[in-house]
């Protein structure tokens, strides 16, 4: 992926546990080595279960992943931020950096009845169209 425009990207959502979890493991796998990829929240939590099951099924492993906080992030080491948040406020990075914003629902739908099959079909609407945005952002250069 030479070429990039960036260097190094870091996601951010509010709980750094579903939509920006599962950006940086699809932007690993779609940028490797060629991109130093992070993820952050405002409000760091866990990673969802329902995300690593959702990435899970497109062979990307996100189990050892932690949710971090955006304030542990140095704004040396991001030149590209990407914003995942729809509904809510997402996270501020104070940095001099190149920012796109992805307004993507949050897939958990904690104020929804959901079974287990209906929430995780969020998580894979969720992961797609993240998958989507990073392919577009690869042709980039």
């Amino acid at each position: 992926m030479a070429g990039l425009p960036f260097e190094s990207v870091l996601f951010l959502c509010v709980a750094n546990s579903a939509r920006s979890q599962m950006a940086e493991g699809l932007a690993r796998q779609i940028f490797g080595d060629d991109v130093r990829v992070q993820s952050a929240g405002s409000r760091p939590s866990r990673v969802n279960p329902y995300a690593i099951r959702a990435m899970a099924e497109v062979g990307i492993d996100l189990s050892g992943h932690e949710s971090k906080s955006v304030d542990t992030i140095a704004a040396d080491s991001v030149d590209l931020v990407v914003t995942l948040c729809a509904e809510e406020v997402c996270p501020v990075f104070l940095g001099d950096v190149r920012r796109l914003h992805w307004p993507i629902r949050d897939p958990d739908r904690k104020d929804e009845d959901l079974d287990d099959d209906e929430r995780l079909r969020h998580f894979r609407v969720a992961r797609d169209e993240i998958q989507g945005h990073l392919e577009v952002l690869g042709e980039r250069r």
